[in-house]
């Protein structure tokens, strides 16, 4: 079967990385050395970090090594390995790159560098960057593929209340109070920066929160709350993370009869 790059390992990328396995594909995934993951109960970036990490029924690895990477692949699981310029796909031939980094920002082009380039949301033109461009924001188009044009354009505000995004408010090492998945009342500490401190908003459960440790910058996200109150939306794909995954299967699978390359 196929092999497939994908470039970040958020939470979007790891729902088109969990509905890409399970259709037969093998998937590697490339990262940054320190990943900046929010929703990391449901990143498989996480394994930097820890070595392993398990989202619903699938394990991805850290790999350390390229031949790591694909032994690692042929093993049922997804192998992630430190590789931010995605160096690994002059290594073996690959069929697709998706890029998942959600970058928000014109993306340098990779067209040349598999037989078909599929680009997540703003930032990717087709024909300049990327071969094919999966819509990321809610709404009447998500998950949407296009051949031609773009995604939406970037609005610079968070889906739904705000509010619910939590930003660090200072350049500095951030410390967290509160764990994912726990319900955290308005007004609540749930993390400081440099001393200075993030309160919640409004009660709900604690959805994502950057690592502790890290160094963040100021108004950089670092948080998300959930005022459903849903303790098992933290540890599920969502059905945003799905939709776009659906979407770059459809890519691959009607590429021969959409573009020639």
């Amino acid at each position: 079967m196929s092999l497939i790059l994908i470039r970040g390992g958020g939470d979007i990328a790891s729902g088109v990385a969990l509905r890409l396995h399970r259709c037969g594909y093998k998937i590697i995934i490339s990262e940054l050395p320190s990943p900046l993951a929010v929703r990391r109960t449901v990143s498989f970036s996480e394994a930097i970090y820890s070595g392993e990490i398990k989202i619903e029924e699938l394990y991805a690895r850290r790999a350390e090594t390229n031949l790591d990477a694909f032994r690692l692949a042929e093993q049922n699981c997804i192998p992630v390995i430190i590789d931010p310029q995605a160096a690994i796909l002059d290594s073996s031939d690959f069929s697709a790159m998706v890029d998942a980094r959600l970058l928000k920002r014109k993306a340098d082009s990779y067209l040349l560098a598999a037989p078909l380039v599929i680009g997540l949301g703003p930032g990717f033109v087709c024909g300049e960057n990327c071969h094919a461009v999966v819509e990321t924001q809610r709404g009447h188009h998500l998950g949407r593929v296009f051949w031609s044009g773009s995604a939406s354009a970037d609005t610079g505000q968070p889906e739904g209340d705000p509010r619910r995004v939590l930003r660090a408010p200072v350049n500095g090492v951030i410390t967290n109070h509160a764990q994912i998945g726990e319900y955290i009342d308005g007004g609540q500490i749930i993390a400081d920066v440099a001393g200075e401190k993030i309160i919640a908003p409004f009660s709900g459960v604690l959805r994502g929160i950057i690592r502790s440790g890290i160094t963040v910058s100021e108004n950089m996200k670092i948080g998300d709350i959930d005022p459903r109150g849903k303790t098992d939306y933290c540890y599920t794909v969502s059905d945003k993370a799905l939709a776009v995954g659906g979407g770059v299967l459809e890519a691959l699978l009607t590429r021969p009869t959409q573009i020639r390359i």
